[in-house]
């Protein structure tokens, strides 16, 4: 009976773990821009991550919504992390913002702390997306080779 209520309990809990969020918290590029004004114009002038939804308003009509959805991986912030959902939805994260190489941001500009924010993205991060297929497919320099996020 005991192996029971252990094994009923587990299940419960596989079951309802899914349905409970840990992720940490977006709150997008311009909130970011309150406290780092000058990285955050320099990015939002100079980078062309801050303009990448633009590549999938140009690509949406030749492409299913699967493969919309394959873009988004890349091209938005928090994609299935709790930030992107939709262009309708959480415009403020469509297009690759501050949190996409430094996480999730809303605990440190909350608190203000330096320590609950990636300070230096690890570059091995970059990967994700400037993974040697897509460098091929895409036609853009590797970042780990260069050095840059």
């Amino acid at each position: 009976m005991q192996n029971q209520r252990v094994f009923l309990a587990a299940l419960v809990l596989v079951l309802c773990l899914p349905c409970i969020s840990f992720a940490a918290k977006y709150v997008g590029s311009a909130a970011c821009g309150e406290c780092h004004e000058t990285e955050h114009g320099r990015f939002m002038q100079y980078s062309k991550k801050a303009k990448s939804w633009e590549s999938i308003a140009v690509m949406a009509p030749k492409l299913t919504k699967a493969e919309q959805e394959e873009c988004y991986e890349c091209h938005t912030t928090g994609y299935r992390k709790g930030g992107f959902v939709s262009f309708e939805e959480t415009p403020e994260f469509a297009d690759v913002g501050c949190e996409t190489c430094h996480g999730p941001g809303a605990a440190h500009a909350e608190a203000g702390e330096a320590s609950l924010i990636q300070r230096k993205p690890d570059p091995k991060e970059c990967v994700v997306c400037h993974s040697a297929a897509r460098v091929n497919d895409f036609g853009f320099k590797p970042l780990i080779a260069s050095g840059a996020h």
